[in-house]
């Protein structure tokens, strides 16, 4: 029996209309969709028409989840994994689920490591909100989420070291916490981008130094990307 295939497929960050051919091809022609929130994933396979079985994976999953996808794959099962929004892997759980897929040591050693992963390019944050950033983008160092206590001061100090461009996401319930401490650190010349519902119906830009953009009314709604000018 043919090892089946694990396809890693973005899918829109917003509007249902950023994706691409092929992830849709992708997405009818395998046997299982693992996706972080079922509901999510079920409302743009209706969205273009798609049936086929999901099963969830998300942060909370445990090893069995796991186990059961890896034989899944030897059975010869092709599984696309996608994300409640964007492409898999990034600040995503799907990174530990790859990572355990490639670094597995069970009875199903050998056969997961014939196993093709296959990466499909598309919709992602940080890449659109760099993309209209206005700021230099030949480097950059992309952060995550800050950490909600333990580590946070340090998160905000490699922001202020960086010598380059700095991206990462915030929460709509600590972005105004967020601003604020930005302001205190920096240098009063970095230039900020804040993205807001990126591709979404409210999608909003603000740019300014710090302390310009701590004087705008900005929305505490939505998802959020950050964007720093370098030093």
């Amino acid at each position: 029996m043919e090892i089946g295939t694990l396809y890693i497929v973005a899918t829109p960050i917003g509007n249902l209309g950023d994706i691409t051919l092929r992830a849709l091809e992708t997405l009818r022609m395998v046997d299982l969709i693992v996706c972080e929130d079922t509901r999510v994933t079920k409302n743009l396979l209706n969205h273009y028409t798609i049936i086929k079985p999901t099963m969830s994976y998300h942060q909370y999953s445990d090893d069995s989840r796991i186990r059961e996808i890896q034989e899944l794959l030897v059975a010869g099962k092709n599984i696309a994994l996608v994300t409640d929004a964007g492409t898999p892997g990034i600040s995503d759980p799907g990174n530990y689920l790859i990572n355990q897929l490639i670094n597995t040591k069970s009875s199903l050693d050998s056969a997961m490591k014939q196993i093709p992963i296959v990466p499909l390019p598309g919709a992602s944050a940080v890449v659109a909100a760099l993309s209209i950033s206005g700021f230099t983008t030949d480097k950059f160092l992309f952060l995550g989420f800050p950490p909600h206590k333990k580590g946070r001061k340090d998160f905000f100090s490699k922001i202020e070291a960086s010598e380059y461009t700095v991206v990462f996401y915030e929460s709509c319930h600590r972005i105004a916490k967020c601003l604020h401490t930005l302001a205190e650190i920096l240098d009063s010349d970095r230039s900020i981008c804040v993205c807001r519902e990126l591709s979404k119906k409210f999608e909003s830009v603000y740019r300014g130094t710090c302390a310009e953009i701590n004087q705008k009314k900005i929305p505490e709604k939505g998802e959020f990307v950050v964007v720093i000018s370098s030093k």
